[in-house]
């Protein structure tokens, strides 16, 4: 598992700063195989690709008031946490997607809106692949609610969202 760097930046945002700089310098001052723990005021999606092109991959999650933590994680190392509304460990286990879903080239809502007319039509324990241009945030709390696991991340290029549901058993 990574070691990881803390680095908030979001004061320098709230006095309406640059954070860039501060972000690439403790990048630089890092250790092989340690990783960089990012607090924003945003999801800093434009940072995604700049460190997917560093070698390092990312999840995130919302904190509260809108603020996010990033982990960004060097290539071969494990991430601290991954996205899911399931153990990572128990993923293992899941069987092969009977849908797959390549929603890329959709606009806000007809993905979240594809993706739970696919999962509706699953039989008991099948899973659906997706693949997605941004995080569905809104997606998972449908999810959620009407029973379905899930597990996603961002591919390391950090331009594709890749999804699996499991109908519920």
């Amino acid at each position: 598992m990574a070691e990881y760097i803390d680095v908030d930046v979001r004061p320098i945002l709230r006095a309406g700063g640059e954070p860039f700089s501060v972000i690439m310098a403790a990048l630089d001052n890092l250790e092989p195989g340690q990783g960089l723990r990012l607090y924003a005021t945003f999801k800093p999606i434009p940072l995604f690709a700049v460190m997917a092109n560093k070698g390092f991959a990312h999840s995130e999650q919302p904190l509260d008031g809108g603020e996010w933590e990033v982990l960004f994680t060097p290539a071969g190392a494990a991430p601290e946490q991954a996205r899911a509304a399931v153990p990572a460990s128990s993923f293992d286990d899941w069987p092969d997607p009977t849908v797959k879903l390549d929603n890329r080239d959709l606009d806000p809502p007809e993905p979240m809106v594809r993706i739970l007319a696919a999962a509706d039509k699953l039989h008991p324990g099948e899973t659906l692949s997706a693949l997605l241009r941004r995080e569905p945030v809104f997606l998972f709390p449908q999810l959620e609610k009407r029973g379905f696991r899930w597990l996603g991340g961002f591919t390391p290029d950090g331009t594709t969202y890749e999804l699996t549901v499991r109908a519920p058993s």
